[in-house]
């Protein structure tokens, strides 16, 4: 049934992604809307327990759609995995009158929401805001695309030099434990071979197929590894096996980082943000809560928390099939 909401807070936790600023921008305006006070919490489940809050409105949140990084900040909080902290946090929020929240951020920030929810009933929603995409209940977390368009600019750029000296290079990028990104980047960059923690290709195999694009007239490479791979124990000891195996190949590595969060969201993440945070306002409204909107079918849905913290993400079989004929 409908919840009358009169003040709402909305926050972001865990790392920092692209659209994340459009998102605080969409929740707030929003509330705006509907005649709801919105406040912003800042250092995520930090600034809840120590009443970190401050309000916003529509003005509040002007151009910031355009911009990488969140303007409340992010913070990991240890107290909060206590009772003890979330008592505090309930407390303070009790203290300010709000009577729900939006917490934006991934499946660390979504079990912290959960629990709060399971031990306080407190209305919460959540935002899927991760670049590695590996939240079910969503095609596309905020930041996603950002992080794809970022890290296919500078293997574009990669392979400008390795084609100009006969160079094999180990690109690293982000994806500890699903392969989205290099999969999606390996493809679209003309990688050679993409390695992920979902498909062990095996270091003999590696060589292999190395061997046989230089056989084909292929005289540089581009290989694409998730910082997640299990071939090897970090992209550096691939170098040095590839280096111990192949003649010919001047082997370098470039671990792209953090570069892979920063910069402009892209013109999907801005619009994704914007579908997102009026559908958790309004899903609020109607009483829903324990739940992380996502885009399924082209439509906002809504996910129990818990499944979108425990399911696992699958990785896209067509696409490993198009690698491995782009990649002869």
């Amino acid at each position: 049934m409908p919840r009358k909401i009169k003040k709402l807070a909305v926050f972001t936790s865990g790392g920092d992604s692209p659209g994340m600023n459009a998102a605080i921008r969409s929740v707030v305006r929003t509330c705006a809307y509907h005649n709801i006070e919105c406040f912003g919490v800042y250092r995520g489940y930090q600034g809840l327990m120590e009443g970190d809050f401050e309000p916003m409105n529509a003005r509040s949140v002007r151009g910031i759609i355009n911009k990488g990084g969140t303007i409340l900040k992010s913070a990991r909080s240890k107290d909060f995995r206590t009772k003890e902290g979330r008592q505090k946090a309930f407390d303070k929020l009790v203290e300010a009158e709000i009577d729900a929240i939006v917490a934006i951020g991934g499946d660390g920030t979504f079990t912290g929401a959960m629990i709060f929810n399971q031990e306080f009933d407190f209305p919460v929603m959540g935002i899927p805001g991760t670049i590695d995409n590996d939240i079910v209940g969503t095609s596309h977390t905020l930041g996603f695309d950002t992080a794809l368009n970022t890290v296919v600019d500078a293997i574009d750029k990669i392979r400008d030099t390795a084609s100009s000296h006969n160079r094999l290079f180990f690109v690293e990028v982000m994806g500890r434990d699903v392969g989205h990104i290099a999969l999606n980047v390996g493809i679209a960059g003309g990688a050679e071979e993409i390695l992920i923690p979902e498909e062990d290709l095996g270091l003999e195999r590696l060589v292999d197929s190395l061997n046989r694009s230089r056989t084909s007239g292929k005289s540089s490479s581009i290989v694409v590894v998730a910082e997640g791979d299990k071939i090897g124990k970090n992209i550096f000891e691939l170098k040095d096996y590839v280096d111990e195996n192949m003649e010919g190949y001047d082997v370098r590595v470039s671990v792209l980082g953090h570069m892979q969060r920063g910069g402009p969201p892209s013109c999907f993440d801005r619009v994704l943000a914007s579908r997102m945070g009026v559908k958790a306002v309004e899903s609020l409204m109607e009483g829903k809560t324990n739940y992380m909107v996502g885009l399924i079918d082209g439509k906002m849905e809504l996910t129990p928390l818990d499944n979108a913290i425990k399911g696992k993400t699958k990785i896209n079989l067509e696409l490993l099939r198009v690698s491995d004929i782009m990649s002869t």
